[in-house]
């Protein structure tokens, strides 16, 4: 039980994280020239973005899918050190538009340490 609640919650809180950050907002790194090429009439906030080149993944680049694998490894270990906290703080709150993120935010103070490390260095950079 206790490892399907963990794949839940981490799968919810990485979409979350995934969807609602502005990642690639800046269109730079690894995925630049895949946006450009992609998703150049995609406007930036949201997910867009991160949606976008999810329904092209199959013809990324190497590169930008490194990034995103990347990217996405990070998120699920902010959201395995965060599993606790969340099913804390966060239980009643409804999965999208980054309301989990947002909860987290609001119980940053409060959060375990180990969740707290992971979200400023993973979840939070900008």
């Amino acid at each position: 039980m206790r490892h399907w609640l963990l794949v839940l919650v981490a799968s919810v809180f990485c979409m979350t994280l995934w969807s609602g950050s502005d990642v690639y907002a800046q269109r730079e790194g690894a995925c630049a020239d895949d946006i450009n090429k992609f998703c150049k009439d995609v406007q930036a906030g949201g997910g867009r973005i991160a949606n976008c080149l999810k329904k092209h993944e199959n013809e990324l680049s190497g590169a930008c899918k490194e990034e995103i694998d990347q990217a996405q490894k990070r998120f699920k270990e902010t959201a395995e050190a965060c599993h606790d906290d969340v099913l804390k703080f966060c239980k009643d709150v409804e999965p999208g538009g980054g309301r989990i993120a947002k909860c987290l935010r609001e119980h940053q103070s409060e959060l375990s340490q180990e969740c707290r490390e992971k979200w400023l260095q993973h979840g939070r950079k900008k």
